[in-house]
């Protein structure tokens, strides 16, 4: 989505989802997990046009953040499917890493002018 930014209208605005999936790792399995994770989301952008940037965000023994910026809500259900707002994307194996379920979390920027 795009439009004209509110203060300077000669810019134009895109509309970003950033998703936000959080584990928590069993502290023993925290390097693996990180590596197998490193290694999935590697060619996400190849394989999800809509998909802008992403990163893994480390905090050890025990988080691990995936975050992901989406150019529109249709791009992000095209990757995380019909109930992307509540649901996160998990990968096979991973339950075997985690402490717990997957939390995901979904934000927009603000405009700070």
């Amino acid at each position: 989505m795009r439009g004209r930014h509110p203060v300077c209208p000669c810019a134009t605005l895109i509309a970003v989802i950033i998703r936000v999936s959080e584990a928590r790792v069993r502290p023993e399995r925290f390097e693996a997990f990180r590596e197998m994770i490193v290694s999935a989301v590697r060619e996400f952008p190849a394989r999800h046009p809509g998909l802008v940037d992403h990163e893994v965000l480390l905090a050890p023994p025990d988080s691990l953040l995936y975050v992901s910026r989406w150019r529109s809500e249709e791009d992000l259900a095209g990757y995380a499917g019909e109930h992307w707002r509540d649901q996160p994307v998990v990968l096979p194996g991973e339950e075997e890493y985690l402490v717990g379920p997957l939390q995901v979390r979904h934000f927009v920027r603000a405009p700070l002018t």
